[in-house]
Protein backbone atom coordinates (compact mmCIF):
# COMPACT_ATOMS: atom_id res chain seq x y z
CA UNK A 1 0.00 0.00 0.00
CA UNK A 2 1.31 3.42 -0.96
CA UNK A 3 2.39 5.99 1.59
CA UNK A 4 0.65 9.34 1.07
CA UNK A 5 3.17 12.05 1.85
CA UNK A 6 2.64 15.54 3.19
CA UNK A 7 4.79 18.51 2.24
CA UNK A 8 8.21 18.13 3.83
CA UNK A 9 7.67 14.50 4.80
CA UNK A 10 10.51 12.05 4.17
CA UNK A 11 10.41 8.28 4.00
CA UNK A 12 12.87 5.48 3.43
CA UNK A 13 12.10 3.46 0.31
CA UNK A 14 13.81 0.46 1.92
CA UNK A 15 11.36 0.56 4.81
CA UNK A 16 8.19 0.88 2.70
CA UNK A 17 9.33 -1.37 -0.18
CA UNK A 18 12.28 -3.57 0.87
CA UNK A 19 14.56 -4.62 -1.99
CA UNK A 20 13.24 -1.97 -4.37
CA UNK A 21 15.68 -1.60 -7.27
CA UNK A 22 13.90 0.16 -10.11
CA UNK A 23 11.15 2.77 -9.95
CA UNK A 24 9.06 4.92 -12.20
CA UNK A 25 8.42 8.43 -10.96
CA UNK A 26 5.13 9.64 -12.41
CA UNK A 27 4.25 13.31 -12.47
CA UNK A 28 0.77 14.51 -13.32
CA UNK A 29 -1.41 17.61 -13.42
CA UNK A 30 -4.58 19.12 -14.84
CA UNK A 31 -4.91 22.67 -16.08
CA UNK A 32 -7.82 24.93 -15.19
CA UNK A 33 -9.81 26.56 -17.92
CA UNK A 34 -8.11 29.93 -18.21
CA UNK A 35 -8.43 32.98 -20.38
CA UNK A 36 -4.77 33.15 -21.46
CA UNK A 37 -5.81 31.88 -24.88
CA UNK A 38 -2.85 29.51 -25.07
CA UNK A 39 -2.46 25.84 -24.24
CA UNK A 40 -0.28 24.83 -21.31
CA UNK A 41 2.94 22.91 -21.94
CA UNK A 42 4.22 21.65 -18.61
CA UNK A 43 7.57 19.86 -18.63
CA UNK A 44 9.15 17.50 -16.13
CA UNK A 45 12.90 17.85 -15.61
CA UNK A 46 15.31 16.00 -13.36
CA UNK A 47 18.41 17.49 -11.76
CA UNK A 48 21.08 14.94 -10.84
CA UNK A 49 23.09 16.65 -8.12
CA UNK A 50 26.02 15.92 -5.85
CA UNK A 51 26.14 16.24 -2.07
CA UNK A 52 26.66 20.01 -2.47
CA UNK A 53 23.30 20.17 -4.31
CA UNK A 54 25.03 21.17 -7.56
CA UNK A 55 24.39 19.74 -11.01
CA UNK A 56 27.30 17.45 -11.89
CA UNK A 57 27.35 18.68 -15.52
CA UNK A 58 24.95 19.99 -18.16
CA UNK A 59 24.35 16.35 -19.15
CA UNK A 60 23.02 15.67 -15.65
CA UNK A 61 19.90 17.73 -16.38
CA UNK A 62 17.41 15.22 -17.74
CA UNK A 63 14.51 16.66 -19.77
CA UNK A 64 12.77 16.35 -23.15
CA UNK A 65 15.97 17.27 -25.08
CA UNK A 66 18.29 15.08 -22.96
CA UNK A 67 16.33 11.95 -22.10
CA UNK A 68 18.95 9.87 -20.24
CA UNK A 69 21.67 10.30 -17.65
CA UNK A 70 25.22 10.23 -19.04
CA UNK A 71 26.29 7.08 -17.17
CA UNK A 72 26.72 3.94 -19.26
CA UNK A 73 23.66 2.30 -17.71
CA UNK A 74 21.40 5.31 -18.35
CA UNK A 75 20.23 4.85 -14.78
CA UNK A 76 17.84 7.82 -14.99
CA UNK A 77 15.66 8.10 -18.08
CA UNK A 78 12.89 10.51 -19.06
CA UNK A 79 10.26 8.60 -21.05
CA UNK A 80 9.21 11.57 -23.20
CA UNK A 81 7.47 14.91 -23.38
CA UNK A 82 3.69 15.17 -23.03
CA UNK A 83 2.81 18.51 -24.57
CA UNK A 84 -0.83 18.62 -23.47
CA UNK A 85 -1.17 16.89 -20.08
CA UNK A 86 -4.49 15.50 -21.31
CA UNK A 87 -5.94 12.33 -19.86
CA UNK A 88 -5.81 10.58 -16.52
CA UNK A 89 -2.76 9.31 -14.68
CA UNK A 90 0.89 10.19 -15.18
CA UNK A 91 1.59 12.95 -17.67
CA UNK A 92 5.35 12.42 -17.72
CA UNK A 93 7.42 9.56 -16.32
CA UNK A 94 11.02 9.23 -15.18
CA UNK A 95 12.55 5.75 -14.88
CA UNK A 96 15.23 5.33 -12.19
CA UNK A 97 17.35 2.24 -11.61
CA UNK A 98 18.29 2.89 -7.99
CA UNK A 99 21.01 0.21 -7.96
CA UNK A 100 22.82 1.70 -10.98
CA UNK A 101 22.76 5.42 -10.14
CA UNK A 102 26.45 6.44 -9.92
CA UNK A 103 27.72 7.13 -6.41
CA UNK A 104 28.51 10.79 -7.17
CA UNK A 105 24.79 11.44 -7.65
CA UNK A 106 23.48 12.07 -4.16
CA UNK A 107 20.06 13.44 -5.05
CA UNK A 108 17.59 13.16 -7.93
CA UNK A 109 15.42 16.28 -7.96
CA UNK A 110 12.04 16.00 -9.75
CA UNK A 111 10.76 19.33 -11.08
CA UNK A 112 8.06 20.71 -13.35
CA UNK A 113 8.05 23.99 -15.24
CA UNK A 114 5.61 25.77 -17.53
CA UNK A 115 7.09 26.27 -21.00
CA UNK A 116 6.96 29.95 -22.07
CA UNK A 117 4.96 30.77 -18.92
CA UNK A 118 5.67 34.50 -19.02
CA UNK A 119 4.76 34.90 -22.69
CA UNK A 120 1.60 32.83 -22.19
CA UNK A 121 0.71 34.56 -18.89
CA UNK A 122 0.51 31.24 -17.09
CA UNK A 123 1.45 30.01 -13.63
CA UNK A 124 0.91 27.03 -11.37
CA UNK A 125 -2.11 28.73 -9.77
CA UNK A 126 -3.88 27.73 -13.00
CA UNK A 127 -2.92 24.08 -12.48
CA UNK A 128 -4.75 21.63 -10.25
CA UNK A 129 -4.41 18.02 -9.12
CA UNK A 130 -0.60 18.09 -9.40
CA UNK A 131 1.08 15.00 -8.01
CA UNK A 132 4.27 12.98 -7.98
CA UNK A 133 4.34 9.28 -7.26
CA UNK A 134 6.97 6.57 -6.95
CA UNK A 135 6.00 3.23 -8.49
CA UNK A 136 7.79 -0.11 -8.17
CA UNK A 137 8.77 -0.88 -11.79
CA UNK A 138 8.76 -4.61 -11.11
CA UNK A 139 5.12 -5.01 -10.03
CA UNK A 140 3.62 -1.57 -10.93
CA UNK A 141 2.60 -0.95 -7.30
CA UNK A 142 2.59 2.63 -6.08
CA UNK A 143 5.06 3.00 -3.20
CA UNK A 144 4.70 6.69 -2.30
CA UNK A 145 2.62 9.62 -3.49
CA UNK A 146 2.57 13.35 -2.86
CA UNK A 147 -0.42 15.44 -3.96
CA UNK A 148 0.31 19.16 -4.02
CA UNK A 149 -2.39 21.20 -2.33
CA UNK A 150 -0.80 24.66 -2.21
CA UNK A 151 -1.90 27.46 -4.52
CA UNK A 152 1.15 28.59 -6.47
CA UNK A 153 -0.40 31.74 -7.96
CA UNK A 154 2.80 33.34 -9.30
CA UNK A 155 5.19 30.41 -9.52
CA UNK A 156 6.22 28.95 -12.90
CA UNK A 157 8.55 26.23 -11.60
CA UNK A 158 8.08 23.63 -8.87
CA UNK A 159 10.38 21.21 -7.13
CA UNK A 160 7.97 18.34 -6.60
CA UNK A 161 10.08 15.75 -4.79
CA UNK A 162 13.57 14.38 -4.32
CA UNK A 163 15.00 10.89 -4.25
CA UNK A 164 18.14 11.06 -2.13
CA UNK A 165 20.69 8.81 -0.46
CA UNK A 166 21.09 8.68 3.28
CA UNK A 167 22.86 6.03 5.32
CA UNK A 168 23.26 3.83 2.24
CA UNK A 169 19.59 3.78 1.26
CA UNK A 170 17.28 5.76 -1.01
CA UNK A 171 14.66 8.01 0.50
CA UNK A 172 11.90 10.28 -0.80
CA UNK A 173 11.33 13.87 0.24
CA UNK A 174 8.02 15.55 -0.66
CA UNK A 175 9.27 19.08 -1.37
CA UNK A 176 6.48 21.12 -2.99
CA UNK A 177 8.54 24.32 -3.37
CA UNK A 178 7.56 26.95 -5.93
CA UNK A 179 9.79 29.38 -7.82
CA UNK A 180 9.24 32.34 -10.11
CA UNK A 181 11.36 32.46 -13.26
CA UNK A 182 10.65 29.03 -14.74
CA UNK A 183 13.42 26.59 -15.57
CA UNK A 184 16.07 29.32 -15.32
CA UNK A 185 15.27 29.79 -11.61
CA UNK A 186 15.94 26.09 -11.04
CA UNK A 187 19.13 26.19 -13.11
CA UNK A 188 20.32 29.12 -11.00
CA UNK A 189 19.65 27.09 -7.84
CA UNK A 190 21.53 23.95 -8.93
CA UNK A 191 24.45 25.29 -11.02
Amino acid sequence: MAVNLSKGQRISLEKVAPGLSEVFVGLGWDTNITDTGRDFDIDASVFLVDDNEKLLSDNHLIFYNNLASPDGNKSVEHLGDNRTGAGEGDDEVIKVNLKQVPAEINKIVMTVTIHEAEERQQNFGQVQNAFVRVVNAENQEEVARYDLTEDFSVETALIMAELYRKDGEWRVNAVGAGYQGGLQALLDRYQ
